[in-house]
């Protein structure tokens, strides 16, 4: 009974969760209120409440639900080998973890002054940098950096930018995966070429 019971709460903690993430996005965060997110569920607002005192409540749980594997990505990445295979794996999984996490991770692109005040933000940014560190090697050039900072900021610009784009979801996912790896196998590849071999030299430097 009690496995029952804690389904049954976790159920309608998701389903508070789902219909407050439509309701952020129909009509924004600001102006979307607890009772709101009551009446589109069809409860009341003492059983909304024994769930989430606050809209932000709200906000964090989706937040911690999203970055759960993040932490989970950032921690096998570092017990890996510090190889192509290991960021091209890296970004693959992180592209599958942003699929399932869409919407939200929608709500943030759009609302990026509410997730500021929050701190949830600087929260974020610093799992970003985790998997920074991941895909990019220590001595990178500042090019190589900038192409792995960049196959991050694909990924996450290539599903808020997509999204109204004609086309299969699951060709679209991949293609901005393939853009990213793309990038970061470069930046490896860029990151192990001897001083001598600089792909960037320009053609009149060695006249």
């Amino acid at each position: 009974m009690d496995g029952s019971r804690q389904r049954r709460r976790g159920d309608t903690r998701q389903r508070i969760q789902d219909v407050a993430v439509e309701l952020f996005a129909e009509q924004g965060y600001e102006k979307t209120s607890l009772r709101e997110i009551a009446e589109r569920l069809d409860v009341t607002k003492a059983a909304l409440y024994y769930h989430f005192k606050t809209k932000e409540d709200i906000l964090i749980s989706l937040f911690q639900d999203l970055t759960r594997p993040m932490d989970e990505l950032i921690e096998w990445g570092r017990g890996q080998p510090h190889t192509l295979e290991t960021k091209q794996e890296l970004l693959t999984r992180y592209s599958e973890a942003l699929t399932a996490a869409a919407p939200l991770f929608r709500f943030m692109q759009e609302n990026q002054a509410t997730i500021r005040e929050l701190s949830i933000g600087e929260s974020f940014k610093d799992r970003m940098l985790g998997m920074l560190d991941i895909i990019k090697e220590p001595d990178a050039a500042l090019t190589d950096q900038v192409r792995c900072v960049s196959a991050l900021f694909t990924m996450h610009a290539g599903m808020f930018a997509l999204k109204d784009m004609e086309g299969d979801p699951e060709d679209k996912r991949k293609a901005v995966l393939e853009v990213a790896i793309d990038l970061v196998t470069r930046a490896h590849a860029g990151a192990t070429e001897s001083p001598d071999e600089s792909p960037d030299e320009s053609p009149t430097e060695s006249l």
